[in-house]
């Protein structure tokens, strides 16, 4: 069932429509630097150096035509919180919109908002750490946005913050005009954060390069049903290399082969969903599979002649700089232990063994710390990166120019963000590499194999889409068909 769509002031959509493809017939940033003439501190507004995309335009405009609601599909890198931004500032020179309410999932994403913000002439508070840092904050600048002492707020926290009481209890206190962005907005299709989405909001905006859950399609569902409908257009990966809003990049598929223990462990999974699918061929909803397969993909994660494929690729590749090398597959929760281990060794093996100037990146490291890090590299002190989990989530260091993914991931989502996270556009930064290890299946008894395929089927594909978009794509894919022919698929 569609959630009520429900705006409780007047806004002639047709006429904002029109006012806004006036303002950007010509494309020019002349003419917008002379329309945005706001410059009162923390009233949105548009930087003279932006140039708004015009896919960004595009997107604005059908969202307006969807009565303001609606979720942005775009790649990442393509531009999906300047396409809010510059929303958010047309609605309030449109309509005197009060208050942008903006939700991420982690709290490095606050911080980066937080800087994206300040670009727009926003002072955002930032709600993700002790209640007693800003609720009072909050429910001052509320009270005067009703009283008419104050234009504009803005407020960035996170998915744990909103469900928590102390940011649930202002909620009602936020005024009608108000505009919520879900940031990587797949986070909220889970029940405990769809219960907390405020529904006397009726402005709403949704982010995500992949707004499809994985093995979750009523979230998936419930979470459009709030944000609304994906709105065209869809700008792809490919769509962004096109537009230059990505770099173009090479690819280097390299084949890693299980030891004979991980083999035996993954043959035993493997002809347990074969089982499992005999009684429940939905796999996508089928639980006990989703389990099976999430326990092959942490195998698969760390196999261990990775680290031998990493050793002898590097002895080559010294002299280089701006690397990042992923280990995991974005789970530390319950495997922390596990993936801890790989995230020493890889680092031991770069640092100690090949004298490689790298340091680790991860969910863990504390922001200030992180920001360190990520200005060393920058500037070239360090060489790598080696990160675990928190790279697949909005992660902006365009810096990167060569990547060593050791996590293949069979989650379309984390697929598309650890690729996407890459091909940043960056200074000086004309093309990327991307050397991506794929584990190959051990030999099978014949009933198990035909469930293998299946599943290999759909996991190459991506491989082989990614390849096809890359500069060397004829030797990319000719190694993938290598892989196709051997496994007959």
């Amino acid at each position: 069932m569609l959630e009520e769509h429900n705006i409780n002031f007047q806004i002639d959509w047709d006429q904002l429509i029109k006012d806004y493809q006036r303002k950007y017939s010509l494309n020019k940033v002349g003419e917008k630097r002379g329309f945005y003439q706001a410059f009162t501190s923390g009233i949105p507004r548009i930087p003279t150096s932006l140039k708004v995309r015009e896919y960004q335009q595009e997107a604005i405009i059908n969202w307006f035509k969807n009565k303001g609601r609606g979720t942005l599909k775009m790649a990442t890198g393509s531009g999906k919180t300047i396409t809010a931004l510059a929303l958010t500032t047309e609605l309030y020179q449109q309509i005197k919109l009060q208050v942008l309410l903006v939700i991420c999932p982690y709290c490095h994403l606050v911080t980066q908002w937080a800087r994206e913000c300040e670009k727009f002439n926003l002072n955002p508070i930032l709600a993700f750490e002790s209640v007693y840092q800003w609720q009072n904050l909050l429910s001052n600048q509320l009270y005067n946005i009703h009283a008419q002492q104050q234009s504009f707020l803005t407020i960035i926290t996170t998915n744990y913050t909103l469900i928590n009481q102390g940011f649930q209890s202002q909620l009602q206190f936020f005024p009608e005009k108000t505009l919520i962005v879900g940031d990587e907005a797949h986070h909220l299709g889970s029940p405990r954060f769809l219960e907390s989405l405020p529904r006397n909001i009726g402005l709403r905006l949704g982010l995500s390069a992949t707004p499809e859950r994985y093995f979750d399609q009523p979230g998936t569902d419930a979470l459009l049903d709030y944000f609304g409908a994906v709105i065209k257009p869809e700008f792809t990966l490919k769509d962004a290399i096109q537009k230059k809003a990505l770099v173009n990049y090479l690819y280097y598929p390299i084949c890693v082969e299980l030891t004979e223990s991980e083999a035996l462990d993954y043959a035993k999974l493997t002809q347990r969903i074969g089982w499992a699918l005999k009684d429940n061929e939905n796999w996508q909803n089928n639980p006990t599979v989703t389990a099976l397969l999430m326990q092959r993909s942490r195998l698969i994660g760390v196999a261990n002649n990775k680290l031998a494929t990493l050793r002898e690729l590097m002895k080559t590749r010294l002299d280089t700089h701006h690397t990042l090398f992923y280990c995991g597959d974005g789970s530390l929760e319950n495997e922390s232990l596990t993936y801890r281990k790989q995230l020493e060794a890889v680092t031991h093996i770069l640092g100690i063994e090949l004298g490689y100037r790298v340091n680790t990146y991860t969910a863990e490291t504390p922001l200030e710390k992180r920001e360190r890090i990520r200005q060393q590299f920058e500037k070239g002190e360090l060489q790598g990166l080696v990160a675990i989990r928190c790279l697949d989530e909005g992660v902006d260091i365009p810096a990167i120019q060569h990547a060593v993914i050791l996590a293949s991931t069979g989650n379309p989502h984390q697929f598309i963000q650890r690729r996407g996270r890459i091909l940043r556009p960056y200074p000086g930064k004309k093309q990327a590499t991307l050397f991506d290890m794929i584990v190959m299946p051990p030999e099978l008894d014949r009933e198990t194999w035909e469930v293998e395929r299946n599943l290999l089927r759909k996991e190459l594909k991506r491989f082989v889409e990614f390849a096809q978009l890359a500069d060397n794509a004829s030797e990319a894919k000719e190694q993938l068909s290598n892989i196709q022919q051997k496994y007959q698929l």
